[in-house]
């Protein structure tokens, strides 16, 4: 009986141990008429953007280590530059990485846009860790005035418009 469970045991194991998880990210926008910028902060897994960062630019991040690469700021950004795009009021937009922070299994990244007094209009175009991941979700919420809207992103759709 024993040689008959444990094959299954064993590959259950693995499973249980290699179980594929969620893939999401959260980006939270608001605009903030007093000081006349968006403000965005988007937060991802960890490892995720690690593994992501990795094998685009042939490097080895080792995030949240003491080992961390010195770069790491700049390889965020240029990730970021190239898988997320702002457009307010049909005019492309430009943003600021203003920092990043770790907190247990994510990263939070601060950006901002600067001399923005009103919007009518956001399109964001988001296929971050798309490529690597292809289950990967990105939800979107922007507060606008006091309004808020959301987009939820995927492979198949990484690009949405909300009106104000």
């Amino acid at each position: 009986m024993k040689k008959i469970l444990l094959p299954f045991i064993l590959i259950f194991s693995l499973y249980a141990f290699n179980a594929h998880k969620f893939y999401i990210a959260l980006t939270e926008i608001e605009l903030n008429s007093e000081k006349q910028s968006v403000q965005m902060i988007m937060n991802v897994f960890i490892d995720d953007i690690e593994t992501a960062i990795n094998k685009d630019y042939n490097t080895d991040l080792q995030l949240n280590t003491k080992k961390e690469n010195s770069k790491v700021d700049e390889f965020f950004f240029k990730y970021l530059q190239k898988h997320f795009d702002v457009t307010i009021d049909n005019n492309k937009c430009n943003y600021n990485f203003i920092g990043k922070e770790y907190e247990g299994d994510l990263v939070y990244f601060y950006l901002e846009i600067e001399n923005i007094q009103n919007l009518k209009n956001i399109e964001i175009q988001n296929d971050v860790l798309i490529e690597h991941f292809p289950d990967q979700q990105n939800l979107i919420k922007v507060k606008v005035n006091g309004e808020r809207k959301s987009l939820f992103l995927t492979n198949s759709n990484d690009k949405g418009l909300l009106t104000f």
